[in-house]
């Protein structure tokens, strides 16, 4: 990578967003002067569509995003989706059969319409929008999996964290994308092939942006294969241990400002 990316990738939760999944006015600045400089700047998250407003309520201007961990590839401004890869219906089956049958007490969503919607099974706990009108509890096993998804996701609340996505990617090994993202027993899961990397690449090849002139930044588990993908890959201070791993940098945390602060630094805002 040369003295300055010609492309700016980043986590929101965790890493740009701070601890009360709030943007800092510094950091909103940063990212808007980038963006007037003609620096692109891509949004690489889990979350669904659906979750984005909150945060471009915050921006200046809305960004474009990689969400559900690289299948959906969204146009805010056109608010259309560029790409979408799901999995299908037969495939979610298979996955949700080897799951039970290895963690009888497991408990599954499913984020449909390209990540604008989401299903769960009744005793499947949610934790943010839960009284969405786009979330809905199905009665049977056979309704959750009837339509394609950008992710499934599974929750144990009798598993470690780092334990969990250990096994449920073992018993999904060559058939699905096993990940996490949170310090709860929640595993994400997409289509073989189907990462936060590949999601960018896709963007990127559009553009004419190769990987090596990519600077990423990022925090969990499900930021490794964007963080390794990129000419430059940063964790923030606050990182899981696998991230700041195999990070080619670490910067502040994401309490600190750690990507607006870096930022400033490689672009000579300060």
């Amino acid at each position: 990578m040369g003295e300055e990316p010609r492309l700016i990738a980043t986590d929101i939760d965790g890493t740009l967003l701070r601890d009360d999944r709030t943007l800092s006015p510094h950091t909103a600045e940063v990212l808007a002067r980038l963006s007037a400089r003609g620096t692109p700047v891509v949004l690489v998250t889990g979350r669904p569509v659906r979750w984005l407003k909150m945060v471009y309520e915050e921006l200046a201007e809305p960004l474009p995003a990689i969400c559900a961990n690289g299948a959906v590839v969204y146009d805010p401004v056109a608010d259309e989706v560029l790409r979408a890869d799901p999995l299908a219906p037969q495939l979610l089956a298979e996955v949700a059969r080897r799951l039970r049958a290895e963690v009888p007490e497991v408990s599954f969503a499913v984020e449909i319409v390209d990540s604008r919607q989401m299903r769960h099974e009744t005793h499947y706990p949610l934790r943010w929008d839960a009284d969405h009108d786009a979330i809905r509890a199905v009665e049977t096993p056979e309704e959750l999996l009837a339509a394609p998804a950008v992710k499934l996701l599974a929750r144990s609340a009798e598993h470690d964290p780092d334990a969990f996505v250990a096994l449920v990617a073992a018993v999904l090994e060559g058939l699905a994308e096993a990940t996490h993202s949170s310090y709860s027993g929640l595993v994400e899961i997409s289509a073989a092939g189907v990462t936060k990397a590949a999601g960018l690449a896709w963007y990127c090849a559009r553009l004419g942006i190769d990987s090596r002139d990519v600077l990423a930044f990022g925090d969990m588990p499900n930021d490794v294969p964007m963080l390794t993908w990129a000419g430059r890959g940063v964790a923030v201070a606050n990182a899981h241990h696998a991230v700041l791993a195999i990070a080619d940098e670490v910067t502040a945390a994401n309490s600190a400002d750690g990507v607006a602060t870096y930022l400033e630094k490689i672009f000579g805002m300060g």
